[in-house]
């Protein structure tokens, strides 16, 4: 039966105060949250625009205009096409560098890391709690730390002033060795694992045909940390190579910037900022492509059935 409320012989039934509108939103929104969202958008979005801006400006309209406002002159091709052109094509060698020491570095630090936590997460073996400390403590430690360490080891080899200096150390992702142990403990079942195993499926079988699929969040979560990584190293670069036909993009710019400093040297301001514009082109696009990936890998593991 419903419930009824007493009232008084003569007076009108109280009306009972309701909590709930329709209109009202369901969740307090937080005015400090959505201020501090907008502070990082603008911090975030303010470089790329005055990247963007600078970028159709010829030399003289970079010191006579506003920074984040166009000049009178739009001069964004003829400064791609100076860009591309200049000091025989250099920059288009700096640009086949860049995807040299990516598509070997980046590439094969993600298929390490594929491999390592893969059996890390799936594999039991004696001193798994030291190689666990032991990847913790790496990525603990800065890869500006290892860099004088990691050349003088290179000079003694003979590999300085080689695109190996660059490859080789940049096969080591500890961050990516963790997150692919991690993802591989939630995204793979062991019951599925047993089950190809008693039905006759080798381990290398096993990998590559049931495993490998359920780890493609967390393969390209890695290979686009990895890949950042690589395309924006500049330090190590520097203390390794001489040789500028060896040079990444970032390296090659410096350089270039560095010019207008150097007694005889040629200001190209503008051809900086168009060559960093051209240079982040790439990892735009991949973020963009590879987006929907790397969210399900960051979000993988975080809901416990």
């Amino acid at each position: 039966m419903p419930a009824t409320t007493a009232t008084t012989p003569g007076r009108p039934a109280p009306r009972l105060r309701s909590t709930y509108r329709p209109d009202r939103p369901r969740h307090r929104r937080s005015t400090l949250t959505t201020v501090l969202t907008g502070i990082v958008l603008v911090y975030s979005l303010v470089p790329l625009v005055w990247l963007v801006v600078n970028a159709t400006k010829t030399q003289a309209g970079l010191f006579s205009s506003f920074g984040l406002w166009f000049a009178d002159d739009f001069a964004l091709w003829q400064n791609v096409v100076d860009t591309l052109t200049y000091d025989d094509g250099i920059f288009l060698r700096w640009f086949g560098n860049t995807l040299l020491y990516v598509v070997l570095g980046a590439g094969g630090a993600t298929f390490l890391a594929i491999l390592g936590g893969y059996g890390l997460a799936k594999f039991d073996f004696p001193g798994k709690r030291w190689v666990f400390a032991i990847v913790i403590g790496a990525v603990a430690v800065p890869g500006t730390a290892l860099a004088v360490p990691t050349f003088l080891m290179f000079s003694q080899m003979g590999l300085t002033n080689t695109p190996w200096s660059v490859i080789i150390p940049s096969l080591i992702a500890p961050f990516g060795l963790y997150l692919m142990w991690t993802f591989s403990a939630e995204a793979i079942p062991t019951e599925l694992l047993e089950a190809a195993r008693m039905d006759g499926s080798g381990e290398f079988r096993t990998f590559f045909r049931i495993s490998l699929p359920l780890l493609a969040p967390g393969i390209v979560t890695v290979l686009l940390f990895t890949m950042v990584a690589t395309w924006n190293n500049y330090f190590l670069p520097l203390i390794m190579l001489r040789d500028s036909a060896w040079y990444p993009l970032t390296l090659g710019l410096n350089a270039w910037n560095a010019q207008a400093a150097t007694a005889g040297g040629e200001a190209i301001f503008n051809l900086v900022i168009t060559g960093s514009l051209l240079t982040i082109l790439p990892l735009v696009v991949a973020f963009l492509l590879l987006q929907r990936y790397w969210q399900s890998g960051l979000a993988a593991g975080s809901v416990k059935e």
